[in-house]
């Protein structure tokens, strides 16, 4: 056996190693990450998770979101938005990175790459800016929709900064976000990442014994109206996605508060 030859099943055995480490990482990320099917009441997080059309929910330190594997992204992001999350500190911004997490193989970022859409944050990295290490985790892949950045910086960015506001004001928030998967729409990359007609944001006050709820519905443009005429209910947002937003709340609640479109009790 020439040295040549040594040296080529050497580097051959080395890239088998390194490739069997890899896989068993990822798997234990997919692993530690991955829930299929129901959620339960253990913490704060699961107890308001939103039902999955698609099975595969997927739980990160600073948000969870299910993913639908057909558009190549998440039909809803949720997470809390403390009071004590808000910060105004300024990380440098990361890469972004494919998750690993998703078993189904989330989309790469080169697809939005010369597309003309930006990289639009469902759960923003201005809701995790309490740690460097949550606001880094908001650069998955998994957490992207494509926007235009009109709306992005516009319209999508003042729903963003009103989401803060009442975080602050009402002791803190919960969120669930994303882009209405439904209908034609056109497709972006490699991969056909789906770019939603529609994007919608609901956030509900659960802290003052009171709970209450408000949901926006905005098409995938930029404007300057006021916030609220973008206000629906839940219920119609549920009839648009197919998705159950609150099933853990008591059904009394539930059905009183996502049947209604009043933002009156919400300060703008």
């Amino acid at each position: 056996m020439t040295k040549k030859t040594k040296y080529s099943i050497l580097s051959a055995l080395i890239l088998i190693i390194v490739y069997g480490v890899n896989f068993y990482q990822d798997k234990e990320i997919q692993d530690k990450a991955v829930t299929v099917g129901a959620t339960t009441k253990e913490t704060t997080k699961t107890f308001f998770l939103p039902t999955s059309t698609t099975g595969q929910i997927i739980h990160h330190n600073g948000y969870s979101l299910s993913y639908n594997e057909e558009f190549e992204q998440a039909e809803w992001v949720a997470y809390e938005l403390k009071k004590e999350h808000l910060s105004k500190k300024n990380f440098k911004r990361p890469y972004f990175e494919i998750d690993k997490a998703v078993k189904t193989n989330a989309a790469n970022w080169r697809n939005y790459k010369k597309s003309g859409y930006d990289k639009g944050h469902l759960c923003p990295a201005g809701d995790r800016r309490y740690s460097k290490a949550a606001h880094n985790e908001t650069f998955l892949t998994s957490n992207i929709s494509p926007q235009e950045h009109k709306f992005n910086a516009g319209l999508w960015n003042r729903i963003e900064q009103k989401t803060r506001y009442w975080a602050g004001r009402y002791n803190g928030v919960f969120v669930v976000t994303g882009g209405v998967l439904k209908g034609k729409m056109k497709t972006i990359g490699d991969e056909a990442v789906a770019v939603p007609n529609q994007f919608y944001k609901i956030i509900l006050d659960y802290n003052n014994g009171a709970p209450k709820v408000i949901a926006f519905l905005t098409p995938h443009k930029d404007s300057k109206e006021p916030l609220y005429n973008y206000v629906v209910s839940v219920n119609s947002v549920e009839a648009l996605t197919g998705i159950d937003f609150f099933p853990e709340l008591d059904d009394a609640i539930e059905s009183k508060i996502e049947a209604s479109d009043n933002y009156k009790n919400w300060r703008f």
